[in-house]
């Protein structure tokens, strides 16, 4: 995860579920067409991605990058117009994100943006934001770990790391777990670095020892280091609070329109293998959201 926002969700995740998407059939379709149509009059989908966030997206020598990056270009094209992807650093807390992005324009000139991808799709957060509407779940997160190939058993437990070389994103939810489980036992082991997708490429670069990070982190880095003899730890993290979340996208409230074409395509795209294929090119296996799942209605 990369800013504060995400990781001031992510501190009051733990127990929270995903909310249910609103079935279609309960969807007034003609409210509010107007941005949908401004949209395909003005010919670009504006798109809100976070910087540094690999391998979601982020600058790669002057080019967006990433799986958020893909699937933005699909809905654009989906659209029949261009899509212009809007890098930008997260704030302190995911409301001002939403407010700076989404519904009201930064205060230092950024232009809002159409819709923003890699949204935590929540029930507190959707009840907080009025003007701002949720949709399209189209990935489960969760947290992970790996170690170096000369580590010994990833699958122990955490606490047996004492003495070894941890590595986390700073102010994340896996640093706050290395530093305050087991008694504090794994706190002066820890070594900070910049986003979790660093902490576990620092496996390969005998920086570290042992990586906490979200699954979609470990899997690209891994594919990145495919020599590095990186090892995903396969069980669960004993003592970790978040069960995981869904990721969705957010528009306007009065772009509802354009929002719910968007979620028709991507869940197309989950249905016909495409959602799948992007994620795939990056190194990572595509996870439902709990909330697209039928079993969660």
């Amino acid at each position: 995860m990369a800013g504060d926002s995400r990781r001031s969700f992510l501190t009051g995740l733990a127990g929270a579920l995903g909310a249910l998407a609103l079935p279609a059939a309960l969807r007034p379709a003609p409210l509010l067409a107007a941005p949908l149509e401004k949209v395909r009059e003005l010919g670009v989908l504006r798109v809100g991605l976070y910087a540094d966030n690999r391998p979601w997206s982020w600058d790669r020598d002057g080019t967006p990058s990433g799986i958020d990056v893909e699937l933005a270009r699909v809905l654009a094209e989906h659209l029949g117009v261009r899509a212009d992807i809007a890098l930008f650093p997260a704030d302190e807390e995911l409301s001002d994100d939403l407010r700076n992005v989404v519904w009201r324009g930064g205060l230092l000139g950024f232009q809002r943006c159409d819709v923003m991808l890699h949204v935590p799709f929540d029930r507190q957060i959707m009840a907080q934001e009025d003007n701002v509407v949720f949709l399209a779940p189209y990935y489960r997160e969760s947290f992970g770990a790996a170690c170096a190939a000369d580590i010994g058993d990833c699958e122990a437990p955490p606490v047996q790391m004492h003495g070894k070389r941890l590595a986390a994103e700073l102010d994340s939810i896996p640093d706050f777990y290395l530093l305050g489980s087991f008694g504090g036992i794994l706190a002066r082991d820890v070594t900070h670095l910049p986003s979790g997708y660093a902490a576990v490429a620092a496996l390969g670069e005998d920086k570290a020892d042992f990586a906490v990070a979200s699954r979609a982190q470990i899997e690209a880095a891994l594919a990145d280091h495919p020599d590095a003899a990186i090892r995903k730890r396969k069980g669960p993290l004993p003592a970790m609070l978040s069960p995981g979340w869904d990721i969705g996208i957010a528009v306007k409230e009065n772009s509802r329109s354009l929002g719910f074409v968007l979620e028709e395509e991507i869940m197309a795209m989950a249905a016909d293998g495409r959602m799948k294929t992007i994620f795939a090119r990056h190194g990572v296996e595509w996870q439902p959201a709990l909330a697209a799942q039928p079993s969660a209605s």
